[in-house]
């Protein structure tokens, strides 16, 4: 067979391969965004049709997926994430091998409202601390939450919280060696336009909401969370 007759690899193809040669070697991460088609068809001298072609290879391989309006991703493999009674970010992003990282967005004292009173079973407009933050694992954001903590139980739980970024830690500093998880509620909902921005997902996309309470020793509740979970980056799992 001579050189003219030997079949050859079509282009998109190449560029796919290519592409996975990059993903292997850890150019792009997990969860990291892909150049854009124009970026992509200009590395490789072809149009954009072509680069479209190569990249819903990756799609349909798994390692790739995109969202409407904001590109492609390198598809992420889902965080196993337990929810049991002692349930605990950092442990458990641990022991599924990624990195955990809180970024802290916010802490305030303010009144209790009707639903968070009752929750951790302190008289309306009471005070708490509320936390606000993104929960990351590989540096790749997860998930948003916000934590409620009596202030009249947890003396120097907000200290202790902007000291350090672990509810485990900073209950510990307020007093409270150990707790564990009384109650969760898990539901699915669509992002907002704020949760969207702190997850790099796209309004309306699938989100886990997880709304608990936890307690101490003495059954006494001391927090009050809700989660909200990117969809397709954390597995729930529930452990008797």
């Amino acid at each position: 067979m001579s050189e003219h007759d030997r079949p050859r690899t079509p282009v998109w193809r190449a560029i796919a391969n290519a592409l996975r040669g990059d993903i292997t070697e850890g150019r792009y991460r997990p969860g990291d965004k892909l150049p854009t088609e124009a970026t992509l068809a200009a590395r490789f001298g072809v149009n954009r049709h072509t680069v479209r072609h190569a990249l819903s290879d990756l799609v349909e391989a798994g390692l790739v997926r995109t969202r409407r309006g904001s590109g492609a991703f390198v598809a992420a493999v889902p965080t196993n994430y337990p929810i049991g009674q002692r349930v605990r970010f950092h442990e458990n992003l641990l022991a599924a091998g990624r990195i955990p990282q809180k970024r802290v967005l916010q802490i305030e004292t303010r009144a209790a409202t009707v639903g968070e009173s009752d929750a951790l079973e302190i008289s309306a407009g009471n005070d708490v601390c509320a936390y606000y933050g993104l929960s990351l694992a590989d540096g790749v954001p997860v998930a948003v939450f916000e934590s409620m903590f009596p202030l009249e139980r947890l003396t120097g739980i907000d200290t202790a919280l902007d000291e350090t970024s672990s509810v485990t830690e900073a209950l510990r500093r307020a007093g409270i060696p150990d707790y564990t998880r009384a109650s969760t509620r898990l539901t699915a909902v669509l992002a907002d336009a704020t949760q969207a921005l702190h997850l790099e997902v796209r309004e309306g996309d699938p989100l886990l909401h997880t709304t608990s309470v936890n307690i101490d020793g003495e059954g006494v509740p001391l927090e009050y969370g809700r989660t909200w979970f990117s969809g397709d980056r954390v597995t729930l799992t529930i452990e008797a």
